[in-house]
């Protein structure tokens, strides 16, 4: 398994940034912000904060500045998570071997959580002290960081995907509409997590974020079609899950279209295409090499 540099740390940084926001909220209602809590920090690998990070360490980004893009995108994948668990949607009962939110709360608060943890997603971005801001002249880097995250979230990203995954069951589709279709669901927030820290910092041209894009469009589709392998390859204690969950519900996966093997070749394929487009670059790349090689490398 190839190892992440920093990665506790990255970790340990965000889960203390996130519990640190949560913690300031004035508190109305003790169940709502409990089940935030609980959908938030009980677990979680933090892939996206720690993409970030490490994408601002590349092309010297302030991290602190990161804490907020980090934080920003975990409050939306975990708001994701709380309501792709619901019974009107992916009906799950556990995730990261703990009970689903709705499960251990109910499905109103799950949904209210949920729909919390998005606004705090846009709130921090909206009231951090971003280094960058440091003309009156020129728009604030929130402006353009929201943007991002809206276009990456909402239904130009994740929430379409979603729509076009719950669409897609119980039916088969061809290739091409499955690579749209993890593009947009989980593609975006990662493609979010690399071009968010790169508007961050002043050394990062055009080019070069369009190549930063290429990276994580081809990781975003690896992660989603490792992810799939990983359903039918783990064990139910290494996922959180049953195994097969997937397939279970009659969703329209890689390894169902291309067979594992098949997949497998697909992932591999997706890891040299991200690893060519950073040799375009003309910064250290290493730990964006090393997390494109994890992501495909994984078996949970």
């Amino acid at each position: 398994m190839t190892t992440l540099t920093s990665y506790e740390q990255y970790q340990q940084r965000i889960n203390k940034f996130l519990a640190t926001k949560l913690e300031e909220l004035t508190i109305n209602d003790p169940t709502l912000l409990e089940a935030m809590r609980y959908g938030l920090l009980i677990g979680g690998k933090r892939m996206r904060p720690y993409l970030a990070y490490i994408t601002g360490e590349a092309v010297s980004a302030d991290l602190n500045d990161i804490d907020a893009i980090a934080g920003a995108l975990e409050c939306i994948h975990a708001y994701s998570l709380l309501h792709d668990d619901l019974p009107a949607m992916d009906d799950d009962d556990l995730r990261r071997g703990q009970p689903t939110c709705h499960k251990a709360y109910d499905e109103a608060t799950a949904i209210l959580a949920g729909d919390a943890l998005q606004t705090l997603a846009f709130d921090i971005l909206a009231n951090h002290l971003f280094s960058t801001n440091e003309s009156a002249s020129t728009p604030p880097i929130q402006v353009s960081l929201i943007q991002q995250l809206v276009n990456a979230s909402g239904y130009q990203g994740m929430c379409g995907g979603q729509a076009l995954d719950l669409a897609a069951t119980d039916k088969d589709i061809p290739l091409c509409e499955l690579e749209v279709l993890h593009s947009l669901k989980t593609g975006a927030l990662l493609k979010a997590s690399v071009l968010m820290p790169a508007m961050c910092s002043k050394q990062v041209t055009r080019e070069h974020k369009n190549i930063l894009a290429e990276y994580a469009q081809f990781i975003g589709l690896a992660y989603q079609v490792q992810d799939d392998i990983i359903d039918l390859t783990s064990t139910e204690e290494e996922l959180g899950k049953p195994v097969g969950s997937d397939l279970a519900a009659n969703k329209s996966t890689y390894p169902a279209l291309l067979g594992l093997q098949g997949a497998q070749d697909k992932a591999e394929n997706l890891l040299q295409q991200a690893l060519q487009a950073l040799t375009r670059l003309p910064y250290n790349t290493q730990s964006l090499a090393d997390f494109a090689t994890f992501i495909v490398k994984r078996s949970y």
